[in-house]
């Protein structure tokens, strides 16, 4: 069997492992926890957004911890927000047609509770490593969660080996391929040189631990969105008298593509199926609800309530799709972009698709400020993930002594992902990170109880300090 061979299996069985039943185990669990916890976390929204951007957030005052808790959710933020919202987005856009934006936010709906669920439970059962750091994440709470010591470290050991893996590929190489490949096609610079340039920066972060991770996460994760979002929105307001139409494909194609579509898009046909599994893989594939990826991090939050920390967690989601993601989509749709051909005769897709909708009003700066943006975006999500499969090597070995080993290879692998296309690997990777999700979604389910329990015990505080809040509020009036 040669190499062309198993890269088609291995590119089928990662079709299998990303189709239907993974999609509907992942938004089912994340409907199933929504009814259970009474819309708890949806209700609750506005409590924890405002928890996020309040100044106590960005201390270490309340509880104990490693990192603030608006830093955890960064450094979360970093490994999520990526590739997949700008090159995702478009993606789907492109295969699931525009109504695939639709179902992207419907799975991110329900993907607020996932992520919520997943960090709260693994603060609850978090342990502190010999260093005095915080360990935590699905693989510890599968540990100390079960009364079935055995099943619950054989679930951890496999959730914490297919992380490991999935970092390597999906939080490493693809993000360094990306970064390399642009600056190349932008600027020219050769793939070796991009490829030293970043192992170097990034072993320099890496080394110095969370507190290093999560110092420059703080700072680029909300630099970067904020200026995606301002140069997405000012897209959106150049081409404001086609929104209301990029809307009408975007609602109407998501229900009736045949009926709406038909013609309108050239070379864009779609089904509502296809919609469907594009618009919920590439939402998945972005914000990473359900994973399980975000709690590894949410762990090292400093806090005095699992509850607290894990709606402030919840918040990634919903900047990283409902806010992040959108702003691509938009622009795009509302750009007419979508469905037209490049000089060559062929469909734009891709990053194409997304620099063609920003070039639409800003010229020739648009794809330049999409280059950056992936630059960026790639490279934070390579910082968190390095701390997701630093964590989940230490829980393998039971001993922090080998994170160093892990930092510094980890570090040296993005110069290969830099410099090779491996398609083979990256479909290996992106199996693991469907992997990750399985252990992690039956724990879910297992301990949907004491989510509930959590949920309900902490509710009187949430109802306190709004009335807090809006009591501070009325009197500053």
């Amino acid at each position: 069997m040669d190499m062309k061979q198993i890269s088609k299996i291995v590119g089928q069985i990662d079709d299998f492992v990303w189709g239907p039943v993974m999609l509907v185990l992942l938004v089912g669990t994340g409907i199933f926890l929504t009814i259970r916890l009474k819309f708890l976390p949806w209700r609750n929204l506005g409590y924890a957004l405002h928890s996020v951007l309040s100044k106590e957030a960005r201390t270490t005052k309340r509880g104990t911890g490693d990192v603030s808790p608006f830093s955890a959710l960064m450094t979360a933020l970093a490994a999520t927000i990526g590739t997949g919202n700008i090159i995702g987005v478009a993606t789907a856009m492109f295969s699931g047609g525009p109504g695939a934006l639709v179902w992207m936010w419907i799975s991110a709906c329900f993907g607020l509770t996932s992520k919520f669920s997943e960090c709260m439970l693994a603060i609850k059962y978090r342990e502190t490593n010999a260093m005095g750091e915080m360990s935590g994440g699905p693989m510890y709470t599968m540990k100390n969660a079960f009364k079935n010591k055995t099943f619950g470290k054989t679930l951890g050991f496999l959730f914490a080996l297919f992380s490991v893996l999935a970092s390597f590929g999906i939080g490493n190489m693809t993000q360094a391929n990306s970064i390399a490949s642009s600056v190349k096609e932008t600027f020219g610079v050769p793939l070796w040189v991009t490829g030293i340039a970043l192992t170097v920066l990034a072993l320099a972060i890496i080394l110095g631990g969370i507190t290093t991770i999560s110092k420059v996460s703080s700072v680029v994760v909300p630099c970067m969105a904020i200026f995606y979002v301002i140069a997405g929105i000012l897209v959106i307001l150049g081409n404001i008298t086609n929104l209301p139409h990029g809307l009408y494909l975007i609602f109407g194609m998501a229900i009736n593509p045949k009926a709406i579509g038909g013609g309108v898009l050239g070379t864009i046909t779609v089904s509502v199926m296809n919609s469907v599994r594009y618009g919920v893989a590439r939402g998945v594939f972005s914000n990473e609800a359900g994973l399980g990826s975000a709690a590894i991090t949410a762990a090292a939050a400093t806090t005095d309530d699992a509850v607290r920390q894990g709606y402030i967690n919840m918040t990634g989601t919903f900047f990283d799709t409902i806010v992040v993601c959108t702003i691509t989509g938009l622009a795009i749709a509302s750009s007419g972009v979508l469905g037209t051909v490049n000089a060559a005769g062929e469909p734009l897709k891709g990053v194409q698709l997304t620099m063609a909708a920003f070039s639409s009003v800003l010229g020739p700066v648009g794809s330049l400020l999409v280059t950056f943006g992936i630059i960026l975006f790639a490279f934070s999500t390579i910082l968190g993930w390095e701390y997701h499969g630093e964590k989940a090597f230490e829980y393998m070995f039971q001993s922090h002594k080998y994170n160093i080993v892990y930092r510094v290879v980890f570090s040296l692998v993005v110069f290969i992902g830099a410099t090779q296309t491996l398609d083979l690997v990256w479909n290996i990777s992106d199996i693991m990170n469907a992997l990750m999700a399985i252990p992690n979604l039956i724990c879910m389910l297992l301990l949907s109880n004491v989510i509930a329990k959590e949920v309900n015990r902490f509710q009187p505080t949430v109802e306190k300090e709004r009335a807090a809040y809006k009591a501070a509020r009325k009197s500053k009036k």
